[in-house]
């Protein structure tokens, strides 16, 4: 997770679809206006600051390892403007919290990370008795379209010399081995799904904005003068497969795993 060149500022203009998730998944949570709430990956803290403004008279934290988002959230939400809003760079393997939180909040973060165990632990420790956490991520086999094209590409012999050794570098879980590692951790299991999603794309040039920016462990294998070529041959190709709509919108169904549990 840390490891990868994230641009903060890229992935603010590419990631619309993750802002448009996160909406839904804040309405699920119910806020009443006064919890103490952990954003668990806040990225450029365009969300951490929605649910902010939700919390008037609660608090809120926003942890992400990179330190480009940190810097950005920081600079676009002000302590000034947000008074119980705060931004920290964390690993989310390592979280310094004990018995803070009511809730804990994740949106397209955790398949960044491939072994959750560590992450489940602490979320527990993290929540005060009673706390609950919301979290959505990308789910086992659930963008098998858009990665069967990937594969392809990356056997071509052009491709190939920068995937040696290459390994899949996503935790994308199923339904019954997320359950087992809450139950471990001692978390009261609420509800542990698939959801299908559609990842809608306005253009191939957001599409491809949407590559360059969250397929990080792919692109950076790449010399940088061969990049925008590798991302441009994937876009194609998928397009190929699934061509655009009748608005020039590009479609990547998805499946996400949503997960619901309480500290009791």
């Amino acid at each position: 997770m840390s490891s990868y060149n994230w641009n903060a500022e890229d992935y603010q203009q590419n990631s619309a679809a993750q802002q448009q998730w996160a909406c839904e998944l804040i309405a699920k949570l119910a806020l009443t206006g006064s919890e103490n709430l952990l954003d668990l990956g806040c990225g450029d803290g365009k969300i951490t600051a929605e649910i902010a403004d939700r919390l008037p008279n609660g608090t809120v934290i926003g942890i992400d390892n990179s330190s480009s988002m940190i810097t950005l959230a920081r600079q676009q939400y002000p302590a000034n403007r947000y008074p119980n809003l705060t931004f920290e760079r964390m690993d989310a393997r390592a979280l310094a919290f004990e018995n803070q939180f009511d809730v804990v909040f994740s949106n397209a973060v955790l398949h960044w990370i491939k072994d959750h165990r560590p992450v489940i632990g602490g979320l527990f420790k993290s929540l005060k008795p009673g706390g609950k956490i919301l979290l959505q991520m990308g789910a086992k086999g659930g963008i098998s379209a858009y990665l069967a094209v990937l594969d392809q590409i990356l056997l071509l012999p052009e491709w190939k010399i920068y995937f040696q050794n290459f390994e899949f570098p996503y935790g994308f879980m199923g339904v019954e081995e997320y359950e087992v590692m809450l139950l471990a951790a001692g978390f009261q299991i609420q509800r542990v799904e698939l959801i299908a999603k559609d990842a809608l794309h306005a253009n191939k040039e957001k599409f491809k904005g949407w590559i360059r920016t969250t397929w990080l462990p792919y692109t950076e294998r790449v010399p940088e003068g061969e990049r925008e070529q590798f991302i441009e041959l994937i876009a194609t190709r998928y397009l190929e497969k699934k061509p655009q709509d009748a608005e020039g919108r590009v479609h990547v169904p998805m499946v996400r795993l949503e997960v619901a549990a309480e500290k009791v």
